[in-house]
């Protein structure tokens, strides 16, 4: 939980400070921040299960969108909800089926909602040999220097790859949603946050990529040079990508 959580000065800052102050600082800032001991993604399983079997419905669908920004797919709230209706009672399963449909829509990849104020686009199918999970893709600007929004669902990652030029060309990332990770062959990973600009050089070879429990957005500013192509390499693997925080 990277991001700072508000919601509790926004909607009671006012009336019950003290509550608001708990809920920002010490449920989410400590509790949910202790990652070494559970993870983003397994809280947010325990919580919506918490709050079914409370029949806290509000609550629900806001922890199965902000599960949903941690990884949760939609097959796995189903089968949450489907197991628990025999503990907990089956018409809180009814009331619960339609709450993760608003959530999660048809497309069980795509995020719950706009991330930022950039679209996330359709499917990134042209380039999905090039990626471990799902992308999305924006066009921002096709003229003069193309720009495009570029979305990662967690643990989304593309390839190893270059952008060759003779001269000039690489290309530049502006991250402006969740969380993620660039590396250069040779460096060490960098973790990446909303604001960040991240310069490419050409033919320095690199990835970029989500983290594991965030849906990543970044803006792909391609920078104009002469005889400019991209190479694609290798995947980054399991193995390499598990050892990132």
């Amino acid at each position: 939980m990277s991001k700072k959580q508000t919601a509790g000065r926004d909607r009671l800052g006012n009336l019950a400070p003290k509550f608001a102050e708990l809920n920002d600082d010490v449920l989410f800032g400590e509790v949910w921040s202790r990652e070494d001991k559970l993870s983003a993604r397994d809280r947010s399983m325990v919580t919506i299960a918490a709050l079914f079997s409370a029949g806290l419905y509000p609550q629900l669908k806001s922890h199965l969108a902000l599960g949903k920004e941690h990884g949760v797919t939609r097959t796995e709230a189903v089968e949450i909800v489907t197991q628990l209706a025999f503990y907990c009672g089956w018409p809180k399963a009814w009331s619960t089926f339609p709450l993760i449909a608003e959530v999660y829509g048809e497309d069980e990849g795509a995020p719950a909602k706009n991330l930022s104020v950039f679209p996330v686009g359709n499917k990134n199918d042209a380039f999905a040999q090039y990626f471990i999970g799902q992308s999305y893709l924006a066009p921002i600007s096709t003229a003069q220097v193309p720009v495009f929004n570029v979305t990662f669902e967690p643990r989304c990652r593309n390839n190893w790859h270059i952008h060759h030029a003779k001269s000039g060309g690489g290309q530049m990332l502006i991250c402006v949603a969740g969380r993620g990770w660039y590396q250069e062959e040779g460096k060490e990973p960098q973790e990446l946050h909303p604001g960040d600009c991240v310069n490419i050089p050409a033919n320095v070879k690199h990835w970029h990529g989500a983290a594991k429990d965030s849906w990543f957005q970044h803006l792909a500013v391609e920078v104009p040079g002469e005889e400019t192509r991209t190479e694609w390499c290798e995947a980054v693997t399991d193995d390499v990508y598990s050892k990132l925080p």
